[in-house]
């Protein structure tokens, strides 16, 4: 695949994430932070969750381009294991349930818009670092939020979080979908 393709897509997600996060914004907060049950979690909280992530992967993107070389192909080839954590993570018609570190579990949380608005920012500036990777070598490696030891090249760090993200929105949208039902 070629770098700006991947680039391109990633964009486009965050760009659908920005206008998700900017349409619950004309929902009213019981609406957001209403659950199904006790065991699920809110449409906030799904973007809480989101915002506690970015709070990790933002800052290390940003200092694995300072330190990333400049592009040595157009072309970029996914590792083994990053593929396979990107693909375990995008939705799928029979979701597989992950339990989440409770470090990043926003569950019980009092959230409001400005989580929201939180969130819109840190994509904002996902767009931005997205920007920059286009001239970087994404194979070069950068640290993942689970092992500090264990790195994933730029280029599925980005896609990992991009699909990360789609998985937490679609599950907010079906969240939205039932309540307005």
């Amino acid at each position: 695949m070629e770098t700006i393709q991947l680039i391109k897509l990633l964009q486009e997600n965050s760009t659908k994430h920005i206008q998700f996060a900017l349409d619950c914004k004309t929902e009213d907060l019981a609406t957001l932070n209403d659950k199904a049950d006790e065991n699920s979690w809110s449409i906030l909280e799904c973007i809480e969750h989101l915002n506690l992530y970015g709070d990790f992967y933002n800052p290390s993107l940003t200092k694995s381009l300072e330190k990333a070389p400049p592009a040595k192909s157009a072309n970029y080839k996914p590792g083994f294991f990053g593929n396979y954590f990107t693909q375990s993570m995008y939705p799928k018609e029979k979701l597989n349930k992950m339990k989440t570190f409770k470090d990043k579990n926003p569950a019980g949380s009092t959230l409001n818009l400005q989580h929201l608005d939180r969130f819109i920012g840190q994509q904002k500036e996902f767009l931005h670092l997205l920007e920059l990777a286009k001239k970087k070598n994404l194979n070069f490696r950068t640290p993942i939020s689970i092992s500090k030891w264990f790195k994933l090249k730029l280029g599925d760090t980005f896609h990992f979080v991009s699909a990360h993200n789609e998985r937490h929105i679609q599950q907010a949208k079906r969240i939205l979908d039932a309540k307005k039902a």
